[in-house]
């Protein structure tokens, strides 16, 4: 086969991988191939502001194992390809001289059985890092299963590791993918985090000491092949981030690729929007100083489709209300809607010369069209304004989209649902945008 046929079969089956991202690293190169300063991903910004791109291809196609929500999977009729090392590091670096790519993120299936897959992926690594001379960044997806040795040997040869979960439970994972276990996943994202630590202290005693997965590690989940609630999956990665120190946990609407009565009909359309909503949460987990407990709990399961989860926290609890921004903590200024990171400092910084008003927040970057209803200030005492109002102030606009623009992608199920069933794009969201505000201003 062609080389250029194997790259259109192996890249296209890589793009159910989501884990791009800006990495965060700093591989210095000393003038040598590849070298550039924070590099990330394809399609993300990179730590200098930059928008950077990568080659995300599969080593192979081809899988022993038989999980029914992969295309790739064993039982699948599909064109199968496979590259040896020296064709990946060689494509790798053509592209990387054509300004294509900054970067490798490499995956594969399960070729043979997960330690001969990983040694392929580290024969690779190694001749672009040893004989190339390349410097950009690599992130490398493990293989459950494989050797610790294995793990240990590509940990030296990436900025980023990851390793798949896939389904939110042990119960799903035995269901759909009978070829894995829970313990051959956790235990290599165990050693990883381990041995990360550890090469953490020995860099602060010597400084030459070879960096191990500088850019940390990752994983990602499956959201709509198996039952699990959104409660489930928010607590699953709350534990990730503090068990295992991940740097990033991603979620990957699931896209139906086979007629299975164990999965959604071939005809589901993804969850995008409730991708969408488990992202912000994740946002709410790592920069908000939330816990999973506070933004879902047992009375409410799932994320509302028609407020971000910082405002449905807002909802729930109006007894934290109004917020004093010339006199809250900053953890306190994060709990309010139209309140973010930045905004929070620079309200710190601001007030010390002088009480705030409406005008000094606006320009300090608040949003005060859903903030106002939560805070008070120098000169505003909070709004006096009707429930209905208020609802309709907190909606998210996205989730009333349709027609052909990109925000359509996320638009509620109800609304799908009314222009699946013939009702024009435009009265089926102005339809559930008023049923959805109405049901709001009665929660309040």
């Amino acid at each position: 086969m062609e080389l250029m046929d194997k790259l259109t079969i192996l890249a296209d089956s890589a793009k159910y991988d989501v884990a791009c991202t800006s990495s965060g690293v700093s591989r210095t190169g000393n003038g040598q191939l590849g070298s550039c300063l924070p590099a990330g991903c394809c399609h993300a910004f990179s730590a200098d502001g930059r928008c950077v791109s990568l080659l995300k291809v599969l080593l192979t196609n081809v899988c022993a194992f038989d999980c029914s929500y992969c295309v790739n999977r064993r039982s699948n009729d599909i064109p199968r390809a496979a590259f040896t090392p020296r064709e990946l590091a060689e494509l790798t670096i053509q592209f990387y001289r054509r300004n294509y790519i900054e970067g490798l993120f490499l995956s594969s299936a399960v070729l043979k059985n997960p330690d001969y897959t990983m040694e392929q992926m580290i024969s690779a690594l190694e001749l672009l890092r040893g004989e190339y001379g390349f410097r950009g960044y690599i992130h490398a997806k493990t293989i459950p299963g494989a050797d610790p040795a294995l793990i240990q040997r590509m940990g030296l040869l990436a900025d980023r590791l990851s390793v798949n979960i896939e389904l939110p439970s042990e119960a799903s994972l035995g269901l759909l993918a009978p070829d894995k276990a829970r313990t051959s996943i956790f235990r290599p994202m165990r050693q990883i985090a381990r041995t990360a630590r550890e090469n953490t202290r020995e860099l602060a005693v010597y400084k030459h000491t070879p960096r191990f997965a500088p850019a940390g590690q990752s994983t990602q989940m499956i959201v709509g092949a198996s039952p699990e609630n959104d409660r489930h999956i928010l607590r699953l990665t709350e534990g990730l981030y503090q068990k295992y120190s991940l740097k990033r946990v991603f979620f990957s609407a699931y896209i139906p690729v086979s007629a299975d009565s164990r999965l959604p009909a071939l005809s589901t359309p993804p969850p995008l929007l409730r991708e969408h909503r488990l992202y912000q949460a994740d946002w709410l987990l790592r920069f908000y100083h939330f816990s999973a407990s506070e933004i879902l709990s047992d009375d409410q399961p799932d994320l509302d489709p028609y407020l971000d989860p910082k405002c449905g926290w807002a909802v729930r609890n109006p007894g934290y209300f109004p917020v004093d921004v010339n006199r809250a903590e900053p953890e306190q200024l994060l709990r309010v809607p139209g309140i973010g990171p930045k905004s929070a400092r620079r309200i710190v910084i601001a007030r010390r010369t002088g009480a705030l008003d409406l005008d000094a927040l606006r320009r300090i970057g608040v949003v005060l069209k859903r903030a106002q209803y939560f805070i008070v200030c120098r000169g505003y005492t909070g709004a006096r304004a009707q429930r209905g109002t208020v609802a309709r102030a907190l909606l998210d606009p996205a989730a009333f989209s349709s027609g052909t623009e990109q925000l359509s992608l996320f638009s509620a199920p109800a609304v799908q649902q009314l222009t699946a069933a013939g009702t024009p794009a435009l009265l089926a969201s102005k339809t559930v945008w008023e049923e959805a505000a109405e049901c709001l201003s009665r929660r309040m």
